[in-house]
């Protein structure tokens, strides 16, 4: 295959993502990784990481990519199957700051992917376009790299977190991995923090047989709720197919939003650091912002993705970060990149200290009426002109709210506000809306939808 066969569309706005087969095959994993390679040479990495996930296809294509890095000249760390947590850790561990974790995350099987850390950077945007370019323009490097296979890193991101996290009391924890790469990790992991853990679809399995490893979607948690309803449990936990997202159900049954998350995990590290910004993306309640600057914080909006938020927090030096489709990212104790494991054991920290039942902790946090993310499905591709147009809609009707483009289109009235952005990794217009009461949501749905018919008739937001 000649360079010219790889496709750009595979080039995302965060990360690399394309439907195996089709877009995505491991002679074009090989060019990604020899691409990979020559950008961690200009910026004089010599070793890379590489791990990847439990699809059927991650194996061959971790492979290819190690090979492709290894035709560029660097050195590369094969950790072999592990979340992608604990390959930007393994970055961390072995000093390399740098590595890629094939992985599909939380798309359909069909789907595969990588994400890819550069000295330090994960990789955005132009940076990721540009890897497409450097394969295009042919400006890769050559040589003839090493490989060393270590299968030690996820005892010892274990070992690093057990030694940090010591709940006070034991919590008896249900932990719902969907079938994806978390499963391996996350029972061995809650154990070791002393909880009693109740695995539910921990076994890793490729085809995710029992629900799909998304907690964004209410559906896939509706067996960790029976499970936690049935068991008495303290708290569900539950990830998605890579490990680096959460989703939490408290001990009656009730879903906890990222968003309502993230209230908490201000609240607990802005008492060590008061006066810090807290990053979050615009995706989260207006009750965020204010829960932050009352515990002390500096209230920081950002746009959406896991790569631009961890650019937010570096660049911002804040402690914490997080964003509603459940990537929270700790700088404060960790490394200040995302990790859906880490973050249920400092949740775990958090109820065990305070002692109360989880569900009594959590409503105390100021809370509206709210839908989850709502999907609009659109055409491949179309999605940037469909945004255009419903920003210069919503700036035209919209002349009594605030209006925010930094993402999208958020439009915010004093007891609610809506809105509407584009996905950067499926061909959808992700929606959200939240009020004071249902009159209040009923009216900013109403306009959305409004909104939404002047700019292309017959989309419909799905209940």
């Amino acid at each position: 295959m000649t360079a010219e066969a790889v496709p750009a569309s595979i080039f995302r706005a965060y990360d690399i993502r394309g439907v195996v087969g089709e877009t995505l095959d491991a002679e074009i994993a090989r060019w990604i990784g020899r691409a990979v390679a020559s950008e961690a040479r200009e910026r004089g990495v010599e070793r890379l990481v590489v791990g990847r996930d439990g699809r059927h296809s991650s194996a061959e294509l971790a492979a290819a990519v190690a090979e492709g890095m290894r035709a560029a000249g660097c050195d590369v760390v094969d950790i072999g199957q592990a979340p992608t947590p604990v390959m930007y850790f393994a970055t961390h561990e072995l000093g390399t700051g740098s590595g890629v974790a094939v992985t599909g995350s939380h798309n359909p099987p069909a789907y595969n992917g990588m994400k890819v850390m550069v000295a330090g950077d994960t990789l955005s945007g132009a940076a990721i376009t540009g890897l497409y370019e450097r394969i295009r323009d042919g400006r890769l490097a050559a040589g003839a790299g090493r490989l060393e296979r270590r299968e030690d890193l996820v005892d010892r991101y274990i070992e690093r977190i057990a030694g940090d996290i010591r709940p006070q009391r034991p919590l008896h924890v249900v932990l719902d991995a969907g079938n994806g790469v978390a499963g391996a990790v996350a029972p061995r992991l809650f154990e070791a923090l002393g909880c009693r853990v109740e695995a539910l679809y921990c076994e890793v399995d490729g085809d995710f047989p029992n629900h799909h490893p998304d907690p964004a979607e209410p559906r896939n948690l509706e067996a960790l709720i029976e499970r936690v309803r049935a068991s008495g449990a303290d708290l569900g936990l539950a990830f998605d197919g890579d490990g680096d997202r959460l989703g939490v159900v408290d001990a009656a049954g009730k879903i906890i939003w990222p968003d309502r998350q993230l209230m908490l995990y201000a609240r607990d590290v802005l008492r060590r650091r008061p006066g810090e910004p807290v990053v979050y993306d615009v995706k989260c309640s207006m009750h965020l912002e204010r829960v932050i600057a009352a515990a002390g914080g500096e209230p920081r909006m950002s746009r959406t993705g896991h790569s631009l938020i961890k650019a937010t927090l570096r660049e911002s030096g804040a402690p914490l970060a997080g964003e509603m489709s459940g990537h929270t990212f700790f700088a404060e104790r960790w490394y200040g990149f995302d990790d859906g494991l880490y973050t249920g054991a400092r949740l775990v920290e958090i109820l065990a200290a305070d002692g109360r039942p989880s569900a009594a902790v959590f409503a105390e946090l100021p809370e509206g009426v709210s839908t989850p993310e709502l999907k609009v499905a659109v055409a491949e591709g179309e999605q940037g002109a469909l945004m255009d147009a419903l920003v210069a809609e919503a700036q035209r009707r919209f002349t009594d709210a605030a209006i925010h483009t930094i993402d999208g289109v958020r439009v915010e009235w004093p007891d609610g506000w809506g809105l509407i952005r584009a996905s950067n990794t499926t061909p959808v217009l992700v929606v959200r809306f939240e009020a004071d009461d249902e009159a209040g949501l009923a009216r900013i749905r109403a306009a959305f939808e409004g909104l939404l018919a002047a700019v292309r008739p017959g989309l419909e937001i799905p209940g």
